[in-house]
């Protein structure tokens, strides 16, 4: 399996900015994807969202832009459509075609260098390189400056980074899933609860500190101004033909990997979002798309800090 890309008409592509530690990734469906939303985080950045609402004009969306950088990445989500516009893709609006592109930002800008953010240059090259082929994992494109396991400092995290999954749902119909994971809390098996990785119990030590644990403790109310510096940004695709109510329903259920996976999750911290993108003509039922779509991110998600390199003097589990 090759990830997000295994669905039909999905090409993916990074652009990465080692020195700065940030970057983004891009999903292009050139010949467009109906698309829903399911937003759970309450510090999100984003752009184009009101695409994806099935009370807008527009029926299909042609990328999404995940990027680092804060809001200032948001800007990278030019680059896209003016790599689609030289294409000639777009919504032909009579005059002209535009491209229709929604984007969100997850915040990196405490690694690395914080005055290095996604630009729309970046976005156009992320565009360039994208591909129907395996998607690149770990520490590279969003996923660049991702950490988790916050709620110390960067100095007790944990560096993070991007993955990707695919579930076959059965009858020829595939869900796939990709993660940027940059939460506040702690990553952990859902087979056997055990933490993978997450805030540590002092700078330079391999033991977990659980999140989770110290902040039923009270951790967080001894902390005051604790700054919103996280989000998982999640993409799911499949090849069933979905109405943007059911690709909006095919987010909100394929969510429920974050909550296995992520301790704890849907924090005020964090801008977790969950894109879905419907590019195929199978049919499928929307309950049994949503296990698969789940069972995918949640393999996306703990992908993301397994293969993730350590990075800007935070350390990661691929070394």
């Amino acid at each position: 399996m090759k990830g997000l890309t295994d669905i039909p008409g999905i090409r993916v592509g990074h652009a990465s900015d080692f020195d700065g530690l940030t970057g983004c990734t891009v999903i292009l469906c050139e010949a467009g994807a109906v698309a829903g939303v399911d937003i759970r985080g309450s510090a999100t950045g984003t752009e184009e969202f009101d695409l994806m609402s099935p009370l807008h004009l527009t029926e299909r969306l042609h990328g999404v832009m995940l990027a680092g950088g804060s809001a200032f990445g948001l800007e990278a989500a030019s680059g896209v459509r003016r790599f689609l516009e030289h294409k000639g893709i777009g919504f032909d609006t009579g005059v002209a075609k535009v491209p229709l592109v929604t984007g969100a930002i997850l915040f990196d800008l405490a690694i690395g260098k914080a005055t290095a953010r996604p630009t729309r240059e970046m976005g156009e090259a992320a565009s360039a390189a994208a591909t129907d082929e395996h998607v690149a994992e770990g520490s590279v494109g969003a996923g660049t400056g991702a950490t988790v396991g916050k709620l110390f400092g960067m100095k007790r995290a944990m560096k993070s980074g991007l993955g990707t999954a695919t579930v076959d749902a059965g009858g020829r119909v595939l869900v796939s899933a990709l993660a940027a994971v940059n939460a506040f809390g702690d990553v952990r098996d859902p087979q056997t609860g055990k933490i993978l990785a997450g805030a540590r119990t002092a700078e330079g030590s391999r033991e977990f500190a659980d999140t989770l644990a110290a902040v039923k403790r009270g951790a967080l109310a001894r902390r005051a101004g604790f700054g919103r510096t996280n989000t998982t940004l999640c993409v799911v695709a499949t090849n069933a033909r979905l109405s943007k109510v059911g690709a909006t329903k095919l987010a909100q259920l394929s969510g429920a990997a974050m909550a296995r996976t992520i301790a704890p999750v849907w924090t005020t911290f964090d801008g977790d979002v969950v894109i879905a993108l419907s590019t195929g003509t199978a049919e499928g039922e929307i309950n049994t798309l949503g296990a698969a779509g789940a069972e995918a991110l949640e393999k996306a998600i703990l992908r993301a800090v397994t293969l993730a390199k350590g990075m800007g003097g935070v350390p990661g589990l691929a070394g």
